[in-house]
């Protein structure tokens, strides 16, 4: 009986999980787009153990993008793949290309010995394959 009341809660909690799926939502007036970077600004070399200002300027396409942040992605031991990202409003009859360059910033904190290697995403080549700025900042011992 035990054994079949919890097989009974699992179907139960499954079964609601799957009624609330996101991606049948109509009402989302809004999607995720990575900016693309124009340049980087790093220091010449990191402290171990330190925290810095890291500025990234990036291209607003147009006026219904707001930026919301990075998302940061780390491949190998200090390499890290930046991405700028905003929120499109979706539906807005209004929005007109920008060429508005925006500054933006993250922090930073060094925890390992090796120099990093930053890959900034300025878009996509004609192929499709993903472009970056690199810039490779030493770590003084």
């Amino acid at each position: 009986m035990k054994k079949s009341l919890s097989i009974l809660m699992l179907v139960i909690v499954s079964l609601s999980f799957n009624a609330c799926s996101l991606d049948d939502d109509d009402n989302t007036n809004f999607k995720y787009v990575n900016l693309k970077v124009l340049s980087a600004e790093v220091p010449e070399a990191f402290e171990y153990g330190e925290r810095y200002t890291i500025f990234v300027t990036y291209a607003n396409p147009n006026t219904c993008t707001y930026f919301e942040g990075f998302d940061i992605h780390k491949h190998q031991l200090t390499e890290r793949e930046v991405y700028p990202i905003g929120t499109e409003l979706i539906g807005n009859d209004n929005c007109q290309e920008s060429t508005e360059e925006v500054e933006v910033s993250f922090d930073f904190e060094v925890i390992y010995n090796e120099d990093y290697l930053f890959k900034f995403w300025t878009g996509q080549n004609a192929d499709g394959e993903d472009q970056y700025i690199e810039i490779t900042v030493p770590v003084n011992q």
